[in-house]
């Protein structure tokens, strides 16, 4: 193959792992050892926030009254897509029995969780669309309680936008707490008594590790870290696209990695150049972010061939993959691996982003290669159920003695015995099997 790194990035999504790692484990500890007043007091130390903890009907009120119409049009115009779009994966699947054979019944039940837990990034960024992408699915789901948290930032506490999607799109309890303080509460149930039955959400690298460290007591939504982007581009793609999308996406943090694949060096050579330029014209904390983010992470791979970008593409499962190529439907049918497919020059990522319908969170590092990102169906427990008539047991029950006594179960093939001499009193069954296996 002539796969070729035009551009490779000096640093990977393992990258200072190993001191986040140690300092999650560390406060999740200390949390649950200390409580409230230990997750009160990190609030207090990384966040500068001395308020209430759980908001208030009065301060949501409060904050909805500080949000421009316009705004509150644009979040409901978000609220309604991303909702829609939820219930239709929660329908795609749904209960039914079936009859394997005469009298036995096999079934699915879908049970909503209890509680989730949803957090809602709100440091550099107001993530005001997180919020809506969160809740919004979590109760279309039938979720009973939906927590949700994010940063305080300022002595207003939460930003009033996100606060007010929080409400919009349903969450029961909003917690001005974020970070690792965040994750933990909403885990241990501090502040609500409501222990999350999953958690959800993105967020920075030692939000993604509180996570992942928590799963097991809970679930999460996926494994993940910083933002992703994954462009494939052809030599009629447009630079100016092409670099602002890629640019887009880096703003999010410096270690958020952005990388084309193309098979055209004249379309490497216009991005390369146009990205200085785009990055410079970002406001200060944006452009801080993009520079370091395109300079450690980012990656411009040269393929000689579709099916080389194909190989590569899947290989690096981009958490957001946009085609902005010819022959879109060759590309579509053989692509396997990302969180969310953006089709065409007209589908960016920052639509897919904000409020096009689809979710915004989704896998990361390679997570994409064995799951997708948050819909309906994460916050439903698919749980099976089996019945059947006496007369079905007749041959279930022989061939569960026969088989449990070949696995040198007894007390299995027990319970098979036990049933078939009471429901068929006087008849023989043989329950053994009878070659040497």
């Amino acid at each position: 193959m002539a796969i070729r790194y035009y551009k490779k990035a000096e640093k990977n999504a393992s990258t200072g792992y190993d001191q986040t790692q140690e300092i999650v484990s560390r406060m999740l500890a200390e949390i649950e050892a200390q409580g409230e007043a230990k997750a009160k007091e990190y609030c207090r130390t990384l966040d500068g926030w001395e308020g209430d903890i759980v908001v208030s009907r009065e301060q949501i009120e409060a904050a909805k009254a500080k949000v421009p119409e316009q705004l509150k049009q644009d979040i409901q115009f978000a609220y309604e897509r991303v909702s829609r779009f939820a219930a239709a994966q929660r329908d795609s699947i749904g209960e039914f029995e079936s009859e394997l054979s005469p009298g036995l019944f096999a079934g699915q039940k879908l049970i909503p969780m209890e509680t989730a837990g949803c957090y809602v990034p709100g440091g550099r960024y107001a993530h005001i669309s997180s919020a809506i992408m969160s809740v919004a699915t979590a109760k279309v789901a039938g979720v009973k309680n939906v927590v949700a948290c994010s940063v305080p930032r300022d002595e207003q506490g939460i930003h009033p936008a996100i606060l007010y999607a929080m409400d919009l799109a349903g969450a029961d309890i909003i917690l001005q707490m974020g970070g690792v303080q965040g994750i933990a509460s909403m885990a241990f149930g501090l502040f609500t008594g409501k222990p999350a039955d999953i958690l959800v959400g993105p967020g920075n690298r030692f939000v993604a590790e509180a996570k992942r460290q928590l799963f097991g007591r809970c679930g999460i939504d996926m494994f993940a870290g910083p933002t992703e982007i994954g462009i494939i581009a052809d030599d009629k793609a447009d630079p100016d696209i092409v670099a602002a999308d890629l640019v887009g996406q880096a703003e999010h943090g410096p270690d958020s990695p952005a990388w084309l694949f193309t098979t055209s060096p004249d379309l490497a050579d216009a991005v390369t150049e146009r990205m200085p330029g785009l990055i410079a014209a970002l406001p200060e904390t944006q452009r801080k972010a993009a520079d370091a983010a395109w300079r450690d992470y980012g990656e411009i791979l040269l393929c000689d061939s579709r099916e080389e970008v194909i190989e590569i593409s899947d290989r690096y499962a981009s958490e957001h993959l946009e085609l902005q190529v010819e022959e879109l439907d060759w590309w579509m049918e053989r692509l396997t691996s990302y969180g969310s497919l953006f089709v065409g020059e007209e589908a960016t990522v920052a639509f897919g982003d904000k409020c096009s319908g689809t979710n915004h969170i989704l896998p990361t590092k390679g997570a994409a290669r064995y799951t997708g990102g948050l819909c309906a169906q994460k916050f439903l427990k698919i749980v099976t159920y089996q019945r059947q008539s006496r007369e079905a047991t007749r041959s279930v029950a022989a061939a569960t003695a026969r088989l449990s006594r070949c696995e040198g179960m007894e007390g299995h093939a027990r319970t098979g015995d036990v049933r078939l001499a009471k429901y068929y009193p006087g008849e023989t069954f043989d329950l053994v099997i009878a070659e040497e296996v």
